[in-house]
């Protein structure tokens, strides 16, 4: 009997355990994946945790899955996969194709997505099994280990940015340097954007300026963040990477007319925005939920193309536990990944 490892929890909030599992043959429309690299993600904790529906324990979390196909179901001969693919997959682990979203192409809104870690076994595993629609192809010149952050951090940064209603050249903040506001920094300086990263202390201004941004700004300093956006004059868009509502709210203030606050942050606190405050300018403030296999795709095009790699501290899969209580304490610089062999 072929047996794999994966690193799971058998209860909710409890601590990860090796364990060894029978290998299992890919169904129709889904493929088999040798993992090679997974990052650890602050999502992560809503299914470690038990925190969202439907979560079953043993629970193998993990959503930034990145790999090589080896072995296809049924009904993929010509589909235009073989074994041998280096793939990724991210938080879009794939949709129902039924739903009004689905219907309309939205599929990273899918009502019944499909979440690695949520509604299947994720990549904190020597192997996955994903269904077809959730593969990225991972480009030449990308390791495993950046590709599989790119799958999640990357692609939401990426995606909510050009999404946006900015233009070259327009003022952009990204609040949080981060496992997320890190890329993001990074594609809003490769985008043409005059960009700003917004964190807590004095000493990050020296990362910030490592990344590429323009301007600093210490959300603890006297000066509000709000004002400190104003006299550079405004921000067309702000990307919210820090899940924390305070933080968030007081980004607000700093929009110009027609700005946009861009939320992926996410936190269950109530933001502190009054209608008020986005009548007068026009302003909008909306939600970003990653992006699809095909946005994966492009995020990892971008990224070859701009030399942009996320910045990981990779650790093998029987130290799962250490990565994952690392990434809760804020210690990780900046995206602890899993890898295997």
């Amino acid at each position: 009997m072929s047996t794999y490892r994966v690193a799971q929890v058998t209860a909710p909030g409890g601590t990860f355990e090796l364990a060894e599992r029978e290998v299992p043959r890919p169904g129709p429309c889904y493929v088999r994946i040798a993992v090679e690299a997974c990052g650890v993600c602050h999502s992560d904790a809503l299914f470690v945790n038990g925190a969202v529906p439907g979560v079953s324990f043993p629970d193998v979390p993990g959503h930034e899955i990145a790999g090589h196909i080896e072995e296809l179901g049924e009904g993929l001969q010509d589909r235009g996969w073989q074994v041998g693919d280096r793939v990724a997959v991210g938080w879009f682990g794939g949709s129902c194709g039924h739903c009004g979203p689905c219907r309309e192409g939205d599929f990273i809104v899918c009502q019944n997505l499909k979440v690695p870690g949520w509604t299947y076994d994720g990549g904190y595993a020597e192997k996955v099994i994903a269904p077809v629609d959730a593969l990225a192809r991972v480009p030449d010149g990308l390791a495993a280990s950046d590709a599989g952050p790119m799958a999640c951090a990357g692609v939401t940064t990426y995606n909510g940015l050009r999404r946006s209603s900015a233009r070259p050249g327009d003022l952009v903040a990204v609040l949080g340097l981060g496992g997320l506001g890190h890329l993001g920094v990074r594609y809003a300086v490769a985008m043409g954007y005059e960009t700003v990263g917004i964190a807590r202390g004095a000493e990050k201004a020296d990362l910030a300026k490592q990344l590429g941004a323009h301007h600093y700004i210490d959300s603890t300093s006297r000066t509000p963040v709000g004002e400190a956006l104003r006299s550079l004059g405004g921000a067309k868009a702000v990307l919210a990477t820090a899940g924390n509502s305070a933080a968030i709210t007081a980004t607000a203030d700093g929009l110009t007319h027609r700005g946009e606050l861009i939320v992926i942050g996410a936190t269950t606190e109530p933001m502190g925005i009054t209608p008020a405050q986005l009548i007068m300018g026009a302003q909008v403030v909306r939600g970003h939920p990653s992006g699809t296999s095909q946005d994966v795709e492009d995020t990892m095009a971008f990224s070859v193309l701009h030399g942009i790699r996320p910045m990981t501290e990779p650790v093998p899969l029987d130290r799962a536990d250490d990565a994952y209580r690392k990434m809760l304490a804020g210690r990780a610089r900046f995206r602890m990944v899993l890898t295997s062999g």
